[in-house]
């Protein structure tokens, strides 16, 4: 009796979290959806995740602008207000291609195709990229970047002179690095059962990314495009040199953040979850097949 009563309010409240085997599965669950969505709704819900990235990205370079800041509190508090942006789109729904590389996980048990995967990483990364450009118009608009006497807009311009500046080798382990923490507060997410929970359990990872200055795909196509956009209109301090924020240095940034991130995402997370608790553990139970797959039907009972 006692422990009915027990398990009873547990249920209620919401207290307890998911194991790591029925996240793989809500995992594998997710990634079925996102692959066989519809055309038009992905592609919106790319969009708007896009912007919501950007928003945080914007939050970021906010704190970058204050000088007044040490090193260590300006990264770690900037990691922190970033983290609005993952925010928004795991509580408000939204559809990121940092975090659909997880989508891997179903085709490795064979509910969806490679390419319903491809599919899916395609539409989501033009949509975030849409989503970015439309933020950073908006925001250029607002004359948001002359904020702190123009501090913000220099923050903004020497950040992506950093992110353009290395070379495709280095971007693309920073990409990498980058992608394991995202995809590992998307899966810390899959353990919670509140709003508060999944803020919270995505909180550290994504501040940690941020704040060591690794590359994630979706965050430069705001911060690198704004900048552009500053040299473009002449908005840049007496001696800075912008020499490298050209569309070129753009595409030489997200081409292997792009690349490391799909690393990252799919085969160090992603992949080293399925392999640990789907393939060696068995799994909690077996997932929806998508249509035109090979994979088993959904049963629900547990194995």
């Amino acid at each position: 009796m006692a422990l009915a009563e027990t398990s009873s309010k547990t249920e209620i409240t919401g207290v307890d979290a998911y194991t790591p085997a029925e996240m793989e599965d809500k995992a594998e669950k997710m990634a079925i959806k996102k692959a066989t969505m519809p055309l038009v709704p992905c592609f919106l819900l790319a969009v708007v995740a896009g912007g919501f990235i950007g928003l945080g990205g914007m939050y970021f370079t906010i704190v970058l602008a204050d000088s007044s800041l040490s090193f260590a509190v300006q990264r770690v508090l900037g990691g922190t207000v970033f983290a609005l942006g993952l925010s928004l789109v795991l509580v408000g729904g939204a559809e990121l291609f940092t975090g659909s590389t997880m989508t891997v996980m179903a085709m490795a048990s064979g509910h969806i195709s490679l390419g319903q995967v491809l599919r899916n990483w395609v539409v989501v990364w033009v949509g975030n990229l849409v989503g970015a450009l439309g933020l950073v118009f908006l925001v250029f608009m607002s004359h948001h970047m002359e904020m702190n006497n123009g501090g913000i807009g220099v923050a903004t311009l020497k950040l992506a002179i950093g992110k353009i500046q290395p070379d495709s080798v280095t971007i693309f382990f920073k990409g990498i690095l980058c992608n394991m923490m995202v995809c590992l507060g998307v899966w810390l997410a899959y353990a919670c059962r509140s709003v508060a929970d999944k803020i919270i359990a995505m909180l550290l990872p994504i501040g940690l990314f941020v704040a060591a200055g690794f590359e994630h795909c979706v965050a430069n196509m705001y911060f690198l495009p704004m900048a552009w956009l500053l040299t473009a209109t002449g908005h840049v301090p007496a001696g800075l040199d912008v020499s490298l924020i050209t569309i070129p240095g753009i595409l030489h940034n997200l081409v292997f953040a792009t690349l490391g991130n799909i690393v990252g995402g799919s085969v160090l997370i992603g992949g080293m979850y399925w392999l640990i608790y789907r393939k060696a553990m068995g799994g909690v139970q077996s997932a929806p097949s998508a249509p035109g797959s090979t994979g088993t039907s959904y049963s629900a009972t547990s194995r």
